[in-house]
């Protein structure tokens, strides 16, 4: 654990060397939550929407943003810069467990994801934004978010290993707008279509999602908790495991 923990530091100091790289994690969620609450929020007033629960529209859109803010896996192109700088085959050559340098990058995530999530709620707030389930609540969605950054830090951290290229790396990242969009996004799943009902359905990130919002609007769904926790749990299981693989049978 002592290598794992130093490894994290490292990441972490790395990206706030470089607060820059930063600002279009903020700055594109943001963007799309005012967009869209812009354009849909007539739609959906506060008092004659149901679902909302008694708060308006952006209430509904910051989980998507939180989401969208988790999900560009800034980590991984740190990590194609030392493959191709060497530093990665020096790494390895070091007596460590694999599976701390796999866990550096994605433990670093974690303190990441709930700063950027906190000045986001912070944002949110004068706008009406409230979160039902209170201060506990924060730390729940905070923790939930930071899970899910650090999942998809690794799955671009796979494809790092995978293909050693920034370009496809980079490319790759886009994967999460599709995955996006077939989730309840802008209405609950029970008001989509049959089709993408179904495709919702079977998007892991829809659980994530439904289990954000509710602590936003609802307090304690503790199933809808349960499941968001559980996906993200599974998929980070999935991707650790993958990943140290990878690096095992990197030659």
């Amino acid at each position: 654990m002592r290598e794992t923990a130093i490894l994290a530091r490292r990441a972490l100091r790395e990206g706030l060397r470089q607060p820059d790289a930063l600002m279009p994690t903020l700055f594109i969620p943001l963007f799309f939550l005012i967009v869209n609450v812009g354009q849909v929020a007539k739609i959906f007033p506060t008092g004659g929407t149901p679902f909302l629960h008694g708060q308006n529209y952006a209430a509904f859109q910051l989980p998507t943003s939180l989401l969208t803010a988790a999900s560009f896996g800034t980590a991984a192109l740190y990590l194609v810069e030392e493959i191709e700088g060497g530093y990665f085959d020096k790494l390895r050559a070091t007596p460590i467990p694999r599976a701390s340098i796999v866990l550096g990058r994605l433990i670093a995530e974690l303190p990441k994801s709930v700063i950027m999530s906190s000045a986001m709620i912070l944002i949110a707030l004068p706008f009406g934004v409230r979160i039902r389930a209170g201060l506990g609540g924060y730390l729940l969605l905070a923790l939930l978010i930071a899970i899910w950054a650090a999942v998809f830090s690794g799955f671009m951290q796979l494809i790092a290993l995978k293909t050693r290229s920034a370009a496809a790396t980079n490319s790759v990242g886009f994967i999460f707008f599709p995955l996006l969009f077939l989730t309840p996004n802008f209405v609950p799943r029970s008001q989509l279509s049959r089709p993408m009902e179904i495709a919702a359905t079977l998007n892991p990130v829809t659980y994530i999602m439904e289990a954000a919002r509710s602590l936003v609007l609802d307090g304690y769904d503790w199933a809808a908790l349960g499941r968001g926790f559980a996906v993200a749990a599974a998929a980070g299981v999935l991707v650790l495991f993958l990943s140290i693989r990878t690096v095992n049978r990197y030659d």
